[in-house]
């Protein structure tokens, strides 16, 4: 699979996962504070428009359509590039071996890494009530 083939299968699934992301951020923020208040208010007129398309378009199209596209598409993708790139392998057992290697390390950078998410959400919250 070449360089050119790859970049739009990346661009591709960017495409078809799209206006799912959209729809989850808009519902995050459309939770976190007042709608009447910035950025509440269009994160709801952007739920309020998936609403409007209705369930065949919105919920079944944008929403499970594209995103099981692009997920079969990525498979796909991903199944045709492990077995044709002998490097691809290679790498990712190399990888897989130096986590191994450094578990305690991993775990406590993993956790961190969640317990800074959860902080940050956490006084985004306080701030915003």
């Amino acid at each position: 699979m070449g360089t050119i083939t790859k970049r739009l299968a990346a661009a591709a699934e960017l495409l078809l996962v799209g206006p799912g992301v959209v729809f989850i951020a808009a519902l995050f923020f459309r939770s976190i504070q007042s709608r009447d208040l910035e950025p509440a208010h269009t994160a709801n007129r952007i739920v309020m428009w998936y609403v409007g398309l209705g369930p065949s378009i919105g919920l079944w199209g944008l929403l499970v359509a594209l995103p099981l596209a692009g997920f079969g598409l990525g498979v796909v993708t991903l199944v045709r590039l492990w077995g044709a790139d002998a490097e691809l392998r290679r790498a990712a057992d190399q990888t897989l071996s130096a986590l191994r290697d450094h578990i305690a390390t991993t775990l406590v950078a993993s956790t961190t890494l969640v317990a800074a998410g959860v902080l940050s959400i956490v006084v985004f919250h306080m701030l915003t009530n």
